[in-house]
């Protein structure tokens, strides 16, 4: 029984790695898989890049290694072949990549990502495809174990094999200690997203006048939530106002992550794979806590929104996933719930909630329960450990893979350009005076159109839109700043006027 599965590109560990690292990554992947044999899993690893394998598995090698369509078709083939509990991509995206969707903001002005790049795809059982708006019901319990992008060293990925080997639950469900940081400005929704996680009184660390120096127990609960500024390929997440000063980095968490903590990070690029040695620069921050023994890591790979005040975007998405975390869930199954909460959650998904569904990735084993909470499964009396546990798993997936097509099936998207590909007349009289009040001129508005699905509907279904109007700018007070502080304005039309809008903050 194959409860959990290891994919992987053979060929790009050892041009990375040689025929030795590769060796010893493969000595690590046994050893995990006597560890899962022993919690109960039957573990199994397939090098997506291997002929035969896949030739068994009724699908097709990977051949270029960059090429998104080759390894989803590939993932997809061995997901359908052995219908896993449990897919871990092992490697970095310059071993499996993350895959290519097209970011639909990209168009609306200031969002410099042309893709919401992750690996939400994996998760879906829709074939390849760049437009997110096919990727709204995921079904598959999916995480990744990143290696340093472009390394020569496999030192990292057999840590990360070893942590995997070695967990066991290190939180109890009672347990709501946790380290919580915030850019000052956006204290108010951090407050409340805080709140809504762990209940209690809220305590956040604001940034200024904290950071980037932490003691070490500080850091020391394993519930980690930080909603800050980040930029791409830093190692530095920012606070503001101010000059944005620096409010966590990769040299200051050093020997101050514990084993087992689990992280949900709202910051731009808090979640990308950088190549720190490339580049001549410390690893990603995200990185940094798997080094140190972490078990899990939910962050963005590009530029990520949120409310400066209430929540929204990027703010439910990792309240999701923490939630899930201290329901007992494990890694992959906490990301998954969470991205199909985060679909159900709202009515219609417009551009910017598309690029959040595709911009969160899980870095982490997806097998590993980082909390402990008694079971209140019933299972029959002489059904032996592993057994039960096999069958409370699979009916969890059913009823996973049944929300997921549900949500694929109904839930309306705004992904594709609308024509007019601009807004007009009275709407866009309306949208210039939103964007007036917020600084910003309005001429970059683009429309979207609302792909309508049959079935019933999901989610709110007050005042359906007919399309949306989005636009990413940034206030003419803010150009001169060292960093751009983009504002999206997404807004609702129906029958031919605004019903409502949001305004966004990148983080």
């Amino acid at each position: 029984m194959d409860d959990k599965v290891i994919v992987t590109n053979e060929s790009a560990l050892r041009a990375k790695y040689g025929s030795s690292g590769l060796r010893q990554v493969k000595a690590a992947v046994r050893e995990l898989t006597a560890a899962d044999k022993a919690r109960g899993l039957g573990t199994r690893y397939v090098a997506l890049d291997d002929a035969r394998t896949m030739r068994g598995f009724r699908g097709t090698p990977v051949t270029s290694v960059m090429n998104c369509r080759q390894n989803k078709d590939a993932v997809d083939a061995v997901w359908n072949a052995l219908q896993p509990a449990y897919l871990m991509i092992l490697g970095s995206y310059d071993v499996v990549p993350h895959q290519d969707l097209r970011n639909p903001a990209h168009a609306a002005g200031d969002d410099p990502d042309p893709t919401a790049e992750g690996d939400l795809p994996y998760a879906c059982a829709g074939p390849y495809s760049r437009d997110a708006a096919q990727f709204v019901g995921p079904t598959r319990v999916v995480s990744r174990l990143p290696d340093e992008t472009g390394a020569s060293d496999p030192d990292l990925l057999v840590r990360l094999l070893d942590t995997a080997t070695r967990w066991v639950p290190r939180l109890d469900a009672d347990d709501r200690a946790y380290f919580g940081l915030s850019a000052a400005v956006w204290r108010q929704s951090t407050e409340l997203s805080l709140s809504n996680v762990f209940g209690g009184t809220v305590q956040v660390n604001l940034a200024p006048p904290r950071g980037p120096r932490y003691p070490a127990a500080a850091l020391a609960p394993r519930m980690h939530f930080i909603n800050c500024h980040g930029a791409e390929s830093d190692p530095n997440f920012y606070g503001e106002p101010g000059d944005f000063p620096v409010s966590l980095s990769t040299p200051e968490i050093q020997q101050k992550i514990v084993e087992g903590t689990v992280a949900a990070v709202e910051c731009c690029y808090g979640g990308q794979l950088y190549p720190a040695v490339k580049l001549g620069l410390d690893p990603p921050i995200c990185q940094s806590y798997l080094a140190q023994g972490a078990y899990a890591y939910f962050g963005s790979t590009t530029i990520a929104y949120g409310p400066a005040e209430g929540n929204g975007a990027a703010d439910l998405i990792t309240q999701y996933f923490l939630m899930n975390i201290l329901d007992g869930a494990s890694v992959g199954h906490a990301a998954l719930v969470a991205r199909q909460q985060y679909v159900a959650q709202t009515g219609q998904m417009d551009p910017i909630d598309l690029k959040t569904l595709g911009q969160f990735c899980v870095y982490g084993d997806p097998s590993v329960h980082p909390v402990t909470v008694a079971s209140a499964t019933s299972l029959p009396a002489n059904m032996d450990t592993v057994a039960a546990g096999r069958l409370a798993r699979g009916e969890r997936r059913l009823k996973l893979a049944a929300t997921g097509r549900f949500l694929q099936d109904v839930k309306p998207t705004a992904g594709k350009p609308a024509r007019p590909a601009r807004p007009h007349g009275v709407v866009l009289q309306v949208l210039t005076r939103i964007a007036a009040e917020i600084g910003i001129a309005a001429g970059g508005f683009r429309s979207y159109a609302v792909r309508q699905k049959g079935g019933a509907r999901t989610g709110k279904t007050l005042s359906p839109a007919n399309r949306y109007h989005v636009l990413v700018s940034v206030p003419a007070t803010a150009r001169d700043d060292r960093f751009v502080r983009r504002v999206a304005i997404v807004a609702k039309e129906a029958g031919h006027r605004i019903v409502g809008y949001r305004v966004y903050y990148a983080r």
